[in-house]
C-alpha cells in the first residue's frame, strides 16, 4: 500500500488512533538541518529518525490516510521575522484536532474540541510570539488542505518535497487578527518568554 515496504506498513499500522501518531511523532528527534534545509517524505522520516514541522506532519497525515482518514494540512503563516507552522489535522466526531511536530512547548499537539479551523488556529496565536521581544506573530492560517491531489508518490519519495511545501504556502489562507485590533495586541510577559524558550531536542544532540 501506498508502495510502503512491509517494515514501514507495519510501524504505521500500530498508529492507529491520534494519540498513537502523536506518541510516535514525540519520540521523534527534532530535524535541526544541520546539513541544510530538508522537506522529507515520509520515507525519509522513518529512515532518518528525525522530523522537524512539515515533515512531521506529512507522516502523520499519511498515517491517518492508511487508517481511513482523509490527509489533510493545515498552513498557520507567521510574520517574516518568525517561522510557518504546519500540522495535520483529523475529526472526531465533528470537532477539530491537530498532530503537530514542535521543538517548542506550546505549539503541539491538540485534542478534538474545536469546532472550526478557525478556532483551532486561533489556539496557537497567544503563545505564537518572538522569545526577544514578545511580539505575537501569527497572522493567518489555511483551508485544509487536502494532500490526495498529489497522488501517492510523494509517500515513498527519496527527493524533498518542495512542490508540496510550496503549494501549501500559496494555498488560500485567513487573516487571523482583525485589522483594528492589531494595536490593542500585548506583548507576552517575560515568564510567559522564558517559558516559551524552552525546547526538548538540542543541537548538540547527534541524532537530531
Amino acid at each position: 500500500m501506498f508502495g510502503l515496504t512491509k517494515k514501514e506498513l507495519a510501524i504505521l499500522r500500530k498508529l492507529s488512533t491520534p494519540g498513537k501518531i502523536q506518541d510516535f511523532l514525540d519520540t521523534l528527534p527534532i530535524n535541526h538541518l544541520k546539513n541544510g534545509a530538508t522537506c522529507f517524505s515520509p520515507r525519509q522520516v522513518l529512515r532518518e529518525k528525525k522530523a522537524h514541522c512539515i515533515e512531521g506532519a506529512l507522516l502523520a497525515a499519511t498515517a491517518l490516510w492508511l487508517h481511513g482518514e482523509s490527509p489533510l494540512l493545515l498552513d498557520l503563516k507567521a510574520t517574516r521575522d518568525d517561522y510557518d507552522h504546519v500540522v495535520a489535522l483529523y475529526k472526531q466526531n465533528g470537532y477539530w484536532g491537530a498532530l503537530s511536530k514542535t521543538n517548542y512547548p506550546a505549539l503541539r499537539f491538540r485534542d478534538p474540541v474545536y469546532r472550526t479551523i478557525r478556532e483551532l488556529a486561533l489556539s496557537y496565536f497567544h503563545e505564537y510570539t518572538l522569545i526577544k521581544t514578545g511580539e505575537k506573530t501569527l497572522l493567518s492560517y489555511s483551508r485544509p488542505f487536502s494532500l490526495k491531489k498529489f497522488g501517492t508518490d510523494w509517500i515513498t519519495a527519496e527527493e524533498d518535497l518542495w512542490d508540496i511545501a510550496c503549494a501549501l504556502d500559496d494555498f488560500q489562507h485567513f487573516a487571523l487578527v482583525p485589522k483594528k485590533n492589531k494595536r490593542f495586541l500585548r506583548k507576552t510577559s517575560p515568564f510567559e518568554r522564558k517559558v516559551g524558550d524552552l525546547t526538548e531536542w538540542s543541537k548538540k544532540d547527534p541524532r537530531t
